[in-house]
């Protein structure tokens, strides 16, 4: 118990170091998205926060640009402005007892916002696959020390790539989900849309680009979905049914062959194993098969005890609060603080935020926050902190690169109307949904 209050107290020491240094998560970096994509200095070949080298082949995993703009492989950039002087960014996994460990998608900015954490990223190092530059809804991993409460940070890198990518197989409407390769996929309010108006809107057969959260085996929640031309494959799930004689495993319905793959990402040399979370590159798509080129392992999440961990995902392996797993990471949330809804909710398929430290390998939560709850719905999911740019109307302007939406009826205008907005007017917005790209806003505070 003193050794775990000693490590609390030099941890929140070393944060008031740090953030007096660097600041605490203030405007000035970030990310921008949108059309403009990252608005900084591109640094090619950058390593990955887990030590290894970048995967062969971003974009289209051939190193190229993919349909659509994506970028070819592995670049990265310094945190930078975006066309409106700022940007957004994403959540992630770090390395060390000292830096904090986190998994999530994008749902705000300001300078970033992640799993409600948000992170100063004046010096962070951006390193974004498959995609020109971080933007709502993206999964990502953040290295970086965070403070006692998991409220703000300092990012230090931040690493993103595409988790499916390939042809559409089977669309249920009404239980909003699809498949693709053999994966199932489902969606709820809070998954960006970033050139649709949702799944109705996506023709049949199209090949899609998706990031999102691993559930169940075989089944990946959605938070970011784009329409692609023709491209290689990116599959990301649990490794089931593995064959370490024939080099084969199975994500969801589909056989990998990792024979020829080059294996990347344990961050303790731990070998390939059944349960192991994995990002999948191939060249082409067989009949019910991959031939792997590369076989990442998925933002994994350190285990050392003392280090801070904050993750989002589903809930599986749902015990009881004490016992559950949140991707695949054993978590006890016993005595966490639980806010977004009641605790009795928490269960299967309920998406949620966790953050604590680790200990023994098992996370020991000190706060749940309810995402999203099947059937019910759940809070708002996005938050943008910064200035007003490229304003037209109400109805379109930018707030760090993202595209606004402010004009419906029921937005909610705190310290002024539409009528004070305009470029360089400083906000807050929040919001649930993002459609064709463009985040509808309910609440705007202006500064």
């Amino acid at each position: 118990m003193t050794n775990a209050f000693l490590r609390a107290g030099l941890l929140a020491l070393s944060m008031t170091l740090l953030l007096s240094c660097g600041g605490g998560g203030g405007g000035g970096g970030g990310f921008a998205v949108g059309g403009a994509g990252i608005a900084g200095q591109q640094l090619s070949g950058a390593g990955s926060s887990d030590g290894s080298s970048p995967s062969a082949g971003g974009g289209d995993g051939q190193g190229g640009s993919t349909a659509g703009g994506t970028s070819g492989a592995g670049s990265s950039a310094t945190a930078s402005s975006g066309g409106d002087g700022s940007g957004v960014g994403s959540g992630g996994t770090g390395v060390s007892t000292a830096d904090a460990a986190g998994i999530g998608a994008v749902d705000g900015a300001g300078s970033i916002i992640v799993n409600g954490v948000r992170y100063n990223t004046d010096t962070a190092i951006v390193n974004v696959e498959d995609a020109p530059a971080l933007q709502l809804g993206m999964s990502a991993k953040v290295t970086g020390p965070v403070d006692a409460d998991f409220t703000s940070g300092i990012a230090r890198r931040v690493d993103s790539a595409a988790d499916v990518r390939g042809p559409l197989s089977a669309i249920d409407l009404a239980q909003g989900r699809f498949v693709i390769l053999g994966t199932t996929i489902t969606t709820d309010e809070a998954t960006v849309w970033g050139d649709a108006s949702g799944l109705a809107a996506i023709p049949p057969g199209s090949t899609l680009q998706v990031w999102g959260l691993p559930a169940a085996p075989g089944v990946l929640r959605a938070t970011r979905v784009e329409q692609r031309g023709a491209s290689t494959p990116i599959l990301t799930g649990t490794v089931q049914n593995l064959d370490s004689l024939r080099r084969t495993f199975t994500i969801g319905s589909f056989t990998v062959d990792y024979g020829a793959a080059a294996l990347s990402g344990s961050l303790d040399g731990s070998p390939l194993a059944n349960g192991t979370l994995v990002r999948v590159r191939a060249n082409a798509v067989l009949p019910g098969r991959l031939q792997a080129t590369l076989v990442q392992w998925w933002y994994p999440v350190p285990v050392a005890n003392g280090t801070p961990v904050q993750l989002a995902g589903i809930v599986t392996d749902f015990a009881g609060l004490g016992s559950l797993r949140v991707l695949n990471v054993p978590v006890n949330a016993s005595s966490a603080k639980i806010n977004g809804g009641p605790a009795g909710s928490v269960g299967n398929g309920v998406k949620v935020d966790v953050a604590g430290v680790m200990q023994n390998g098992v996370l020991q939560a000190s706060k749940l926050k309810i995402r999203h709850v099947p059937g019910t719905g759940g809070p708002v999911s996005f938050t943008l902190i910064g200035t007003v740019g490229n304003f037209s109307s109400p109805a379109s302007f930018q707030v760090r690169g993202q595209p606004v939406d402010a004009s419906g009826p029921g937005v909610v205008f705190v310290n002024g109307t539409a009528a004070n907005l305009g470029s360089g007017v400083k906000v807050s917005i929040e919001g649930s949904q993002v459609v064709n790209g463009v985040l509808i806003a309910t609440r705007v505070v202006i500064e």
